[in-house]
């Protein structure tokens, strides 16, 4: 058996989650095994969405998120004998598939762009050195691996509807939580949009953002921002695109007055498309653009948006 954990906002599967079972179907194909979900929820969850993608469906209903107990019921559903779990690659999962895979004494591949399995082992490939050289790994089974977004095709739908398992999940010891205090997400998630715009500190001001959400909603997207516009207090640490916040690899990634800092180009060098708007043509972003516009962000945002309004329209 092959473990997928699907991710959810609680209505809808995530887009991550379609990507991670996209290798479950790989690796269970290549191992002779069959694909079971694993729903873990605080509360609602889309039950008969995610069991339109797989066979078996387990499902958890745990309450406020602590590690300890999603790892106690992924745990639970690997009893039927899981040889390889994967799950999509977020900062809450690197909370509890450590502990997962240490209780399963199965290796653990992180972040990986492409995974395949040959002869009892899982080979995998990821990024390393702020996404400078492609490492290549390997693990026997059984295996806990994560799959970096925005790296895989996402898994259509079965046509059928899968068998759904209450998961029992013994009581663990455990952090209690008291309260939780939960930013409002307007828009696309950063992590899964296909087109991301980044503000820098080029852009001036934090009013000069307002160009920036604009821009990113008419083509669909999310708003980032580099550190230094997330440390001045003009957008939150959510949107920080970089070594120290969030990692994209959407189709196409537009820079708005960003200078091309390392820490910055390591949560977005992979980008298939970038496009840098700079009025310094020796910013470090032009070696790493596509394609590159030399002038001032206040002249050249505006532009942008009634091109692509003319486009839409």
């Amino acid at each position: 058996m092959v473990l997928v954990v699907l991710d959810h906002d609680g209505s809808k599967l995530r887009k991550a989650s379609l990507e991670a079972l996209t290798r479950a179907r790989q690796l269970a194909e290549a191992l002779g095994e069959k694909v079971a979900g694993v729903l873990l929820a605080e509360g609602p969850a889309p039950v008969e969405e995610a069991r339109g993608y797989v066979e078996v469906l387990y499902v958890a209903e745990l309450g406020p998120y602590t590690a300890e107990k999603w790892a106690a019921a992924l745990l639970e559903a690997a009893k039927g004998g899981a040889k390889a779990i994967v799950a999509p690659s977020s900062r809450q999962s690197r909370t509890y598939l450590g502990r997962v895979a240490y209780a399963l004494k199965a290796g653990l591949l992180e972040d990986t762009l492409e995974s395949a399995a040959e002869g009892g082992m899982v080979h995998a490939t990821r990024y390393a050195y702020l996404n400078r050289v492609t490492q290549r790994q390997r693990a026997p089974l059984p295996v806990v691996l994560t799959v970096k977004p925005n790296t895989t095709p996402l898994a259509e739908p079965l046509g059928t509807q899968g068998e759904v398992i209450p998961l029992a999940v013994p009581p663990v010891p455990t952090v209690e939580i008291l309260e939780r205090v939960q930013e409002e997400r307007k828009g696309v998630s950063l992590a899964e949009a296909n087109v991301v715009v980044t503000g820098g500190r080029g852009m001036g001001s934090p009013e000069a953002f307002k160009g920036v959400e604009e821009l990113a909603a008419l083509l669909g997207g999310a708003v980032g921002a580099t550190r230094a516009v997330v440390d001045a207090g003009w957008r939150p640490y959510a949107e920080q695109v970089g070594q120290t916040g969030k990692t994209v690899q959407p189709s196409l990634y537009i820079a708005l007055g960003v200078s091309g800092a390392v820490q910055h180009l390591a949560g977005m060098n992979k980008s298939k498309f970038i496009v840098a708007v700079n009025k310094d043509p020796e910013a470090p972003i032009f070696k790493h653009a596509d394609y590159g516009i030399v002038g001032d962000v206040h002249q050249v945002l505006p532009a942008l948006i009634q091109a692509v309004k003319r486009l839409k329209d």
